[in-house]
């Protein structure tokens, strides 16, 4: 028998075979394209997609079901693959890295191969490698990130940043012996971004990572920052360049000046931002992901040479983690308004657009509810009665395999449950032989579906996710493909 050693370097090689094969594979010659924007959907899959344009459509007045969403009208998709090099499902650290470096690696590492070695500083250095935002600086692009997430987040992190542990965001949360051996916390590294004279457009959360802890957060007084060095990074960033504009509210992003030359940082919450059904409860006033695009396309297609973005509906995951398809699915809709703000503001002649998932989750569409049922709902048949299962109770059309819709009813949360910021409250129904919906109202946005499995978080899915794509080198995105064939779609794209 092999030893488990040799199992795991024969398992290695074999991912570093995808990565060469993949990068040896070129498009076939075509115009290149002066920008590039990558949609990245976190933890959008099929099932996602399919829910989201139902909801989208019921709530524009119609049964939903033969809408489109802005990147289905896409002319080119393919289905990506979104293993890891350890994993059978992977995670946003791990799928981000692929699609922005080339080399699919270990889960939970961002920015190195798979020489790397989770959480460990020591020969993280020499495992680094170039991401397409990077490249795209070098070349004097402009470039950008944007999403809902923190900004040090695992999505947007992978086109800046290089760590072995994801959750490194701040000095806080990386070790003492970490920092000793010279690995930079993912905040740090963002603002002492190298390439390019540094990132044009950062809009996000994680305002708290960016502020020491005896400075007051200027939306909550009763917050303060995270850091223990000291350090303010938002002042750090502001000082090494006269025409850095920081803004941390909606109508301050609005007045922001879009002139040549401009570098803007918004951080618009001191966590994650609000879920989009809870963005307008916000006091100091969120952007939505559409708006966030719109300003950085504005800023970045002022430089002259072309621009990289990464848009990333970041809370589309974190619903589905609660469990909570509502907001899952009203943050995917808002995700393809931005899609289609960017389609509106782009040529498809320079510009090529992809919007895609790093992962997926464990949704699922289920039963046989009538045409033009609530996605929501109760699975209903055409003559109006509800569905029942073997004992004789109502379903819903949505579930998930698992998470803690299947975890008793309770007023305080279970231990060891994940707190999902900004929820009006947290909902778990009767676990014991299946809770009775009849007089429940499965639309309410802080109802939880229902799961099989008792989790205190829902899990990603392993299944192969969508991909759309429009412009130049987007007849590259068709069949099935390793996720980290992205990456050259990318770049062949552009020429390079």
């Amino acid at each position: 028998m092999m030893h488990r050693r040799s199992v795991w370097a024969a398992t290695v090689a074999v991912l570093l075979a995808v990565n060469a094969a993949d990068g040896s594979c070129s498009t076939k010659p075509a115009p290149n394209a002066r920008n590039v924007i990558l949609f990245v959907g976190d933890g959008m899959g099929i099932a996602t997609v399919t829910a989201a344009r139902i909801l989208d459509g019921q709530q524009k007045g119609g049964p939903g079901e033969d809408n489109v969403l802005s990147f289905e009208q896409f002319p080119y998709t393919a289905f990506s693959k979104t293993y890891t090099v350890d994993f059978q499902v992977g995670e946003s650290a791990g799928t981000i890295t692929a699609m922005m470096t080339g080399q699919k690696t270990r889960s939970a590492v961002i920015g190195e191969s798979p020489a790397a070695t989770p959480r460990q500083c020591e020969g993280a250095a020499a495992a680094a490698v170039p991401t397409l935002l990077e490249q795209a600086a070098d070349r004097g692009l402009a470039t950008g990130v944007v999403t809902t997430t923190r900004i040090t987040h695992a999505t947007p992190a992978g086109t800046y940043a290089h760590t072995p542990e994801r959750d490194w965001e701040s000095d806080v949360t990386t070790p003492t012996d970490a920092q000793a051996q010279g690995c930079r916390d993912i905040a740090s590294q963002l603002v002492e971004f190298a390439h390019g004279g540094g990132i044009d457009v950062m809009m996000g959360g994680g305002r708290a990572l960016f502020l020491p802890s005896d400075v007051v957060d200027p939306e909550y007084p009763n917050q303060h920052g995270v850091r223990a060095d000291g350090r303010n990074l938002i002042e750090v960033w502001k000082a090494d360049h006269p025409h850095r504009i920081f803004v941390w509210n909606a109508a301050q992003l609005a007045e922001a000046p879009n002139a040549s030359g401009t570098q803007l940082l918004g951080l618009f919450d001191p966590d994650h931002m609000h879920f989009e059904a809870d963005r307008s409860t916000d006091a100091g006033g969120e952007p939505s992901l559409a708006e966030m695009t719109a300003k950085a396309i504005e800023i970045l297609s002022k430089r002259g040479k072309g621009f990289f973005l990464l848009v990333e509906g970041g809370r589309i995951d974190h619903g589905h983690h609660a469990g909570n398809a509502y907001r899952a699915l009203t943050d995917t809709i808002a995700f393809a308004n931005a899609v289609a703000t960017a389609a509106r503001m782009t040529d498809p002649k320079d510009t090529l657009v992809i919007a895609t998932a790093d992962h997926s989750h464990t949704l699922a569409i289920q039963g046989y509810p009538a045409r033009g049922n609530p996605i929501l709902g109760k699975a209903k048949a055409p003559d109006g009665s509800l569905e029942l299962d073997a004992i004789g109770k109502p379903y819903t059309t949505l579930s998930y395999a698992n998470g803690p819709g299947a975890l008793e009813a309770s007023n305080t949360q279970p231990a060891g449950t994940k707190h999902y910021p900004n929820f009006a409250k947290q909902f778990y129904p009767a676990a014991v032989a299946r809770p009775d919906l009849t007089n429940v109202d499965t639309s309410a946005p802080d109802y939880l579906q229902e799961s099989a499995i008792p989790m205190s978080a829902e899990t990603h899915g392993g299944e192969d996710v969508p991909v759309y794509a429009r412009g130049p080198g987007a007849d590259a995105v068709h069949g099935v493909i390793e996720q980290n064939r992205i990456y050259f779609i990318m770049k062949d794209a552009y020429g390079w």
